[in-house]
């Protein structure tokens, strides 16, 4: 027959499995596809941890996350001074993602804090060196400038900036005023050019016509007998009857001769 086991070493079986999960359960960690974890071992760097299921030891290791995905930053609105000593306010957003997690937990501190305070110089130094025309109509170049300003001081802690856009541009009162003036004035420009040409294009083809109606009589009597037609069809009151040229010659003609006829008899008496 086969002895009892002492209750001494059922009580020293529940207090190692005890321990066992007490040490276990604590130690099991689960990354997410989009989350690397920073593991530190009594204060020293060990390795990164990638997506799924992991071992901490407990007391002795533990770990700083990081999510990977691209996240923005607001850069709060900034009073600066273009090159041609414009001061306007302005604000940016920035698109950067972290690259590196070991870099961006040992080298930096607060990796969004900094990126946002070196965005801030970066963005007055950039805007220092456009004027006020540059900065509204060629925010795409400067955009270009910011994220590789940004991107060269972030480069070190594991961060990529990906974009960088200005948000808002805010000018003067005074220059708001000034600028609208001036396009005013460029509208007014062009409509009196557009009017000249229009001018200029409508006496030639009334040159053009006045030269076929030279070399053809008859198309002036048709565009006399049009004239008619399209006043009649206006059912005005007033009726024009315009008459042919060759009536006015002839009358001019007629006119000449009783003159020449009278002036012998005013002569002799």
């Amino acid at each position: 027959m086969f002895e009892p086991v002492p209750m001494v070493w059922g009580i020293f079986a529940f207090v190692l499995i005890f321990l066992i999960l007490f040490v276990l359960l604590p130690s099991i960690r689960i990354c997410n596809q989009y989350e690397r974890a920073v593991v530190f071992r009594l204060g020293r760097y060990v390795r990164t941890a990638s997506p799924g299921l992991y071992l901490l030891i407990p007391y002795i290791e533990w770990q700083v996350k990081l999510d990977m995905r691209t996240l923005t930053d607001q850069v709060e609105q900034q009073e600066t001074i273009t090159r041609d000593n414009v001061p306007i306010k302005i604000n940016a957003v920035i698109w950067r993602r972290v690259i590196d997690p070991a870099k961006a937990v040992i080298e930096v501190r607060d990796v969004s804090n900094s990126v946002i305070q070196v965005a801030v110089t970066a963005l007055r130094n950039v805007i220092g060196r456009h004027s006020l025309d540059e900065v509204l109509k060629d925010q795409e170049t400067i955009g270009i400038a910011l994220r590789t300003t940004i991107d060269l001081a972030t480069e070190p802690w594991g961060v990529k900036v990906e974009r960088v856009e200005m948000k808002n541009v805010e000018i003067p009162e005074s220059m708001q005023r000034a600028m609208a003036q001036e396009a005013e004035a460029l509208r007014e420009k062009r409509s009196r050019l557009i009017k000249a040409e229009a001018e200029l294009e409508a006496a030639g083809l009334l040159k053009a016509a006045s030269q076929t109606i030279m070399e053809s009589p008859a198309s002036l009597e048709l565009r006399r007998m049009q004239m008619i037609t399209e006043v009649g069809a206006e059912q005005n009151t007033m009726t024009i009857i315009m008459m042919p040229s060759e009536f006015v010659s002839m009358a001019q003609a007629i006119s000449d001769v009783a003159r020449a006829s009278l002036k012998p008899t005013a002569d002799k008496s």
